[in-house]
């Protein structure tokens, strides 16, 4: 038996709508967007992210050029319409000091998002630092901060810094937000010094932004009317006990902020507060990793505000590879003073990820999880029991492949 015409223009015209509302075949439709940064061909994959089991589809065109070389990172701007890669660059050459004194490829690349997820480049713009490694965006959309390892003062002060940008919310375009507090031959300069070797930057309550490096955290206090950034009088803070930090986790509720310790296998706690984005250990905060992981590189707060997940790499010195068996993703409970204890699902916590997991988020409905992981070149996706904390593999197949050595991984809603 075969279709009457008119049932084929039915079925052609049921498929042509399902794809337009992002639906699949398998599925209940597009909740959101992800895109993941591969360092090895500097590209971009695009994905579609199905509400019904988290699975993941390609977006059209995918992949995409990050629109420079080795990219770190990338942030979307609340709402969506457009992601900002930074690309770190080939590394830093060149005589500190002197015009010489560059990462060859580095840029921060502005992309617009079209109809379904698709990436379109508009423009390149450039830190005033060498080496860019990281951004974050604040909390309203106005303002990019990008995180350069070497300050343009390198030379004397040996340390990192930022640039700020406005953004244009009608083409995302970015505008240099120079530093007022600090004049050069009479004129602003044109970045702001934070502390040696950063690696991250996280935006806290009050309008904090937090950047970390091995061993302290240094504040600035935003402006949000101007983008302005000052450091305030508390000063940077020293993490007593730590050993190597390698991320901040400034997303938790009550003001708690999670720093991880890939040196010691170790967790701080920490809470902001106070006024001057003073930061205040929480007692009993150096909370001992879970037995079977290493080297903890990142870390989430569930959307509740009462857990956290901790990607562990398990990465122990140079030339040790990284196994699937021993990547994972450690999980606590929250309690009400920012403390953290060992979630209860004893059996499968910690649980098993990709191998050399980088980057984590979670999708619009916080029903997913998901982690980019480099050495195996993909996606892991988790789905997440909001009253328990549990995590379980996805129901139709938990890990999708990615540009080769993904670095990091943003999601957004669907438009």
């Amino acid at each position: 038996m075969t279709f009457s015409k008119i049932g084929r223009m039915v079925t052609a015209l049921v498929a042509s709508a399902a794809l337009g509302l992002g639906m699949t075949a398998c599925g209940g439709g597009t909740i959101g967007y992800m895109w993941v940064v591969g360092s090895y061909y500097n590209q971009i994959s695009g994905f579609l992210i199905d509400d019904y089991t988290g699975n993941l589809g390609a977006i059209a065109h995918t992949p995409f050029s990050s629109g420079g070389s080795n990219p770190a990172m990338l942030v979307v701007k609340p709402g969506g319409r457009f992601v900002f890669v930074i690309n770190s660059g080939t590394g830093a050459t060149g005589t500190p000091g002197t015009s010489s004194f560059n990462s060859p490829g580095a840029a921060i690349s502005v992309f617009s998002v079209g109809s379904g997820g698709i990436l379109t480049f508009e423009l390149n713009y450039f830190s005033q630092g060498v080496q860019p490694t990281w951004a974050a965006i604040d909390g309203t959309g106005s303002f990019l901060y990008v995180l350069d390892k070497y300050s343009p003062d390198y030379a004397t002060t040996g340390l990192g810094s930022i640039t700020a940008f406005s953004i244009a919310s009608d083409t995302g375009r970015l505008t240099l937000v120079t530093n007022t507090a600090i004049l050069s031959s009479g004129l602003p300069q044109t970045w702001f010094d934070v502390g040696t070797a950063p690696i991250m930057a996280k935006f806290g309550p009050g309008g904090c932004l937090y950047t970390l490096s091995a061993n302290s955290i240094y504040p600035l206090a935003q402006n949000a009317s101007t983008g302005q950034l000052t450091v305030p009088t508390t000063g940077p803070y020293q993490v007593a006990g730590s050993s190597r930090l390698s991320s901040i986790n400034a997303g938790g509720s009550g003001g708690y902020i999670y720093l991880t310790d890939s040196g010691a296998n170790e967790i701080f706690s920490l809470q902001s507060g106070g006024g001057g984005c003073s930061l205040t250990q929480v007692a009993g905060s150096q909370q001992t990793n879970l037995s079977g992981t290493m080297n903890p590189v990142n870390s989430i707060t569930s959307a509740s505000g009462k857990f956290l997940y901790v990607l562990n790499s398990s990465v122990t010195g140079a030339g040790v590879p990284v196994t699937n068996a021993n990547s994972s993703i450690s999980a606590f409970t929250i309690n009400s003073t920012g403390q953290l204890q060992t979630l209860s699902d004893t059996t499968n916590n910690p649980y098993a990820v990709g191998s050399g997991p980088l980057c984590v988020g979670q999708d619009p409905s916080n029903q997913y999880l998901f982690t980019s992981n480099y050495v195996d070149s993909t996606v892991t996706g988790k789905l997440i029991d909001q009253n328990r904390g549990y995590l379980a593999d996805l129901s139709r197949g938990s890990v999708f492949p990615t540009t080769m050595h993904p670095m990091c991984l943003v999601i957004s809603g669907n438009l």
